[in-house]
């Protein structure tokens, strides 16, 4: 049986056990990454609670996840949808459930934890039993989350720490990378729309890679020699993958102006000093495109040879290599030459593709 075959079964049993327990929600909502942004009510659990039926008990492996894993995966997704909690909530809730259980239903774990979500009957999410149903927890966990103001536009980490209350708050963020793809494939064989998946500001095929003024335009007058724009974002601002594609370079590019030995990355470069991109990644996508995003604050978070979705985030901002203060120098080349020859003005290119540069969506 097919990916598609298997999560369609998976939603028609959640949309089955939905109904019956009240009709939760609406399916999906607006439709349009704007959507994703608009704080949702999710309504709360009834409380005579029927357990789901068995989902099926053999699922295609998914990357590094196994048919359990999936299964489990696509419960949460499924029941998001029905929920009609936008696409970034299920990427919050399993890679949640990644952190807290490998998307293991697990009988037990620290003191009274239970489930996907490790959570605990002590604390008033529901009986054991209840906990160890993945609708019901994952109906719990979103009902939580959509509570969480502003959720929508936290990073993924915040969001999930502010359900969860954990004693590792900053776990969660490590998961957003695996925890988008898999959703993405879930979604992608059950037919689900994937507006918005990325967070605030996500657009279609193409996204803002930071939501920032543009600073130092493309090749100006006065810097002839820039082949991209320079983002105004603070340090330590996610930046996202622009599109879908496939990660081409990961590296760090300083050197000292002079003299040619390395800068480093492990510092703060210089205008005047240094020479360089920094911290930085090509990702290629279709059609011969090529993105360049320069100066992360640290090493990226995605490898050389790696699929990213459009909106998936890829590193920080920072100011290693040629920098005089913390932004984002943004790139796009035609030909996928990734030389100043191929370098196109990003600030016409991303308006024509809906997702003009700006401050805000």
């Amino acid at each position: 049986m097919t990916l598609r075959a298997l999560v369609s079964l998976a939603v028609a049993v959640v949309a089955v056990v939905i109904v019956c327990a009240g009709g939760l929600g609406g399916f999906l909502g607006g439709g349009s990454a704007a959507a994703g942004c608009v704080p949702v009510a999710i309504a709360a659990a009834p409380s005579t609670f029927t357990p789901a039926s068995a989902p099926p008990t053999v699922w295609p492996a998914v990357g590094d996840w196994d048919g359990d894993q999936v299964g489990n995966a696509a419960t949460i997704v499924t029941t998001g949808a029905h929920l009609a909690v936008p696409a970034r909530g299920w990427v919050v809730a399993v890679a949640t459930a990644m952190q807290e259980s490998i998307l293991r239903n697990l009988a037990g774990g620290d003191r009274d934890s239970v489930g996907l979500f490790q959570q605990r009957p002590s604390q008033g999410w529901g009986t054991p039993a209840q906990l160890q149903d993945p609708v019901y927890a994952s109906e719990e966990f979103f009902g939580k989350l959509a509570a969480v103001s502003g959720w929508q536009a936290m990073p993924l980490t915040e969001a999930a720490q502010a359900v969860q209350v954990s004693a590792y708050p900053d776990a969660y963020g490590k998961w957003e990378g695996p925890a988008t793809r898999l959703v993405a494939a879930i979604a992608d064989a059950a037919g689900l729309s994937t507006d918005g998946l990325a967070g605030c500001g996500a657009t279609g095929p193409w996204t803002q890679p930071v939501l920032a003024p543009v600073g130092s335009g493309f090749r100006s007058s006065d810097r002839p020699g820039h082949d991209g724009v320079d983002l105004s974002a603070p340090r330590g601002t996610i930046i996202r993958a622009a599109s879908a594609g496939t990660v081409r370079t990961v590296r760090c590019d300083a050197v000292h102006a002079d003299t040619g030995a390395e800068w480093g990355c492990d510092r703060d470069g210089d205008p005047v000093l240094t020479r360089g991109c920094g911290w930085y990644v090509d990702i290629d996508h279709l059609g011969g495109l090529l993105t360049r995003y320069c100066h992360m604050d640290r090493p990226p978070t995605v490898t050389v040879g790696q699929p990213v979705a459009a909106g998936q985030p890829i590193g920080v901002v920072g100011s290693t290599g040629h920098s005089s203060g913390p932004h984002l120098h943004y790139e796009v080349h035609h030909h996928a030459d990734a030389s100043p020859n191929g370098a196109v003005d990003p600030v016409p290119f991303m308006a024509a593709q809906n997702a003009p540069l700006r401050t805000s969506p």
